[in-house]
């Protein structure tokens, strides 16, 4: 039987299936506890439902680069199989960035998911990590990007567009300070962040040039990690009004209400459920269902509530979760070419 994937996602660009979390780790002690954390609930939920990845951007001391990402590799390789860790390496443009590629993408291009390059500003930032992945034969591995200045910005289209990038982060804290005290420091704030008008047209801008080439948009992060409402309500209307599929953790306690938030509820799940059966029956061709009519387009989306419900861990039957068994290759194996 062919599975929905192969019928759904090839009509159109469809953003890529990664985790919902990208937990973010600078210091060694909580790189271990992350990568323990990760496995503890990938047994939990019976799939990796967060990524973890290892700081050596703003986790590596001044002057001890070489020596922190040494550490990182040695951390990586400890990791199980079943595991899903990235590295955030220094900019393109850092003294530090070649040097880290070589060790890193070199000596873990068949762990790791994917490597992070922060600060790219334009097309020529996302060649040069390309050309970089290459010098380590890693060209296997994807690139995910952080767009933090109003230049990267307007060039977000086209380099979400690059193939080998597979999702786009917004760098909030960076973008805001890049604006020369222009937007205030409100704007960094779990409230502010949503309302301030420079910052809510970079999230949409990134969200938009995802979508358009079949890319993940991911949020950026919530900084007052001991709020447990303020980052249920970030990663809500990150998930529900900006279009974002993916968010930033940098605290533990983060991870459960991000995958809360970007779950599907349990109404939308079911309605899934038998819409995607009834498609399956009548072999995609347009079935009515509950007094609405439903074909290809309408099955796409659906199906991509159920992909969603699954790497949030959430309970499906036994009928659904076969198709998530032995499953044509998703996105964090392979992303996706351009739209």
């Amino acid at each position: 039987m062919t599975h929905p994937r192969e019928i759904l996602l090839k009509a159109q660009a469809a953003t890529g299936f990664l985790p919902v979390c990208d937990h973010y780790s600078g210091v060694e002690a909580r790189m271990r506890k992350s990568l323990q954390l990760q496995a503890e609930m990938t047994e939990e939920f019976g799939t990796c439902v967060f990524d973890v990845t290892l700081d050596c951007e703003d986790g590596a001391p001044v002057g001890g680069e070489a020596d922190h990402a040494a550490m990182v590799v040695e951390l990586a390789k400890l990791a199980s199989d079943k595991a899903r860790v990235a590295v955030r390496v220094h900019a393109v443009d850092h003294p530090a960035f070649e040097p880290d590629m070589a060790m890193i993408a070199g000596q873990l291009r068949h762990r790791l998911s994917h490597i992070m390059i922060p600060k790219v500003d334009c097309i020529d930032d996302v060649r040069k990590a390309e050309r970089a992945l290459q010098t380590a034969s890693a060209s296997n591995l994807p690139l995910h990007v952080l767009i933090e200045s109003p230049l990267a910005v307007r060039n977000a289209f086209e380099i979400a567009a690059h193939p080998k990038v597979q999702s786009l982060s917004f760098g909030l804290m960076d973008f805001v300070s890049s604006h020369g005290g222009a937007i205030p420091a409100d704007g960094m704030s779990s409230q502010g962040q949503f309302t301030h008008p420079l910052v809510v047209r970079a999230k949409l801008e990134i969200a938009s040039a995802c979508h358009a080439h079949g890319k993940v948009p991911s949020h950026c992060v919530v900084t007052e990690f001991n709020d447990a409402a303020a980052l249920i309500q970030a990663a809500r209307r990150a998930s529900r009004e900006f279009g974002c599929t993916r968010m930033w953790s940098i605290h533990p306690n983060q991870i459960r209400a991000i995958l809360s938030a970007f779950a599907p509820d349990e109404a939308e799940i079911d309605a899934a459920i038998n819409i995607i059966a009834a498609g399956a029956r009548s072999d995609w061709a347009p079935v009515s269902f509950d007094g609405k009519l439903h074909d290809r387009a309408s099955y796409r989306y659906f199906w991509q509530v159920l992909e969603r419900a699954h790497l949030t861990g959430r309970s499906l039957p036994l009928e659904v979760q076969s198709y998530f068994q032995d499953a044509p290759s998703r996105a964090p194996d392979h992303p996706p070419g351009n739209a």
